[in-house]
């Protein structure tokens, strides 16, 4: 008996490898669909938003400083946060827009 179980676990085996190698290529297209191809998206529409920034944009840093766009350079952005106050950031660290923010109040 134990012999006939072996040979039938045996017999089994290919099969189990075949689904368990079709489970993990499952597995890593649901991730793609779920979690990588959003994110790419997000980080598409960041470049595209970064790209377009203009003078007189209201815009929100990573650290939370709201402030308009006084001067734009390749890499950087001067922001006017308050009167007579410019600040000097990296252009990546824009993360939106706040022109739509001012008129929800």
């Amino acid at each position: 008996m134990n012999t006939l179980s072996i040979m039938l676990q045996d017999a089994a085996a290919p099969n189990s490898a075949a689904m368990n190698i079709g489970l993990m290529v499952l597995i890593i297209v649901i991730f793609y669909f779920f979690m990588i191809r959003p994110q790419m998206k997000r980080q598409k529409e960041l470049k595209k938003f970064r790209d377009e920034l203009k003078r007189g944009d209201k815009v929100v840093t990573t650290g939370g400083l709201y402030g308009k766009i006084v001067e734009i350079q390749e890499t950087t952005i001067t922001l006017e946060v308050a009167d007579k106050v410019q600040l000097k950031v990296d252009k990546f660290a824009v993360l939106k827009d706040t022109s739509d923010l001012a008129n929800q109040k």
